[in-house]
């Protein structure tokens, strides 16, 4: 699954990516806020158990979509939503549903600080796990004289007996 990754420390405050967002879709559903001196983008973290969807009285929250003409404009769904990410527009709610009629998502194209990008989290969790596994297969292997991990392990607990 995609998933946008915002980076707040690149994030420059300038809009770019609300103004692309909301050129494209009538409202943005991207928001930057400003907290001391610093800007935090604020977009749809496409929850796996989104309460947004749990609490929609007509299904109108999909996964990544709302569907305007089931819509009943309530407003129970931005107001459960952890991260302020549902905003309402002309009575409908509207979330981030990461563009999928582009290639890529009209933030990420819009800002030049390239504190938006989107990451395939299946292939993240693969090279999570091999970067583990390296890890892990250099364990009891002697690289140099006393630094593999065993050797800091057993003088941690040597020196522990000592000052016991």
């Amino acid at each position: 699954m995609d998933k946008l990754i915002i980076q707040p420390d690149l994030c420059d405050g300038c809009m770019d990516c609300e103004e692309a967002c909301a050129k494209l879709h009538g409202a943005s559903r991207i928001m930057i806020r400003e907290i001391g001196g610093a800007y935090y983008p604020i977009i749809c973290q496409q929850c796996e158990d989104a309460p947004c969807k749990t609490i929609c009285p007509t299904d109108a929250i999909q996964d990544k979509d709302v569907l305007p003409e089931k819509c009943i404009g309530c407003g129970l769904c931005m107001l459960v939503c952890p991260f302020g990410a549902v905003v309402m527009e002309d009575r409908k709610a509207q979330k981030c549903h990461q563009c999928p009629d582009l290639d890529t998502p009209a933030c990420i194209k819009a800002c030049s600080q390239r504190a938006i990008s989107i990451i395939d989290t299946e292939k993240l969790k693969i090279e999570k796990q091999e970067q583990h596994i390296a890890k892990m297969s250099g364990i009891g292997k002697k690289t140099k004289k006393g630094s593999d991990i065993m050797t800091l392990l057993t003088a941690k607990s040597r020196a522990k007996k000592v000052f016991q």
